[in-house]
């Protein structure tokens, strides 16, 4: 098992998390502030979740050693 894989999961989880929620202090962030300035806050919280799921299936590609 790849521990790199893991963690590219997590990070997907809490991205999906934050677009999912609505955390504010997500959005308030620097990158959060970027996105929602371009997307909107629908669009970013959208984004995020397209991005976090994205990520979360690479991780499990990296962890289940498909990808390397």
């Amino acid at each position: 098992m790849d521990l790199r894989g893991l963690f590219i999961v997590a990070a997907g989880i809490f991205s999906i998390m934050g677009g999912v929620f609505d955390w504010d202090w997500f959005f308030s962030s620097s990158k959060g502030q970027l996105w929602v300035s371009i997307l909107g806050r629908n669009g970013a919280r959208v984004f995020f979740m397209v991005l976090g799921l994205g990520l979360t299936i690479l991780g499990a590609l990296i962890t289940l050693k498909v990808l390397s």
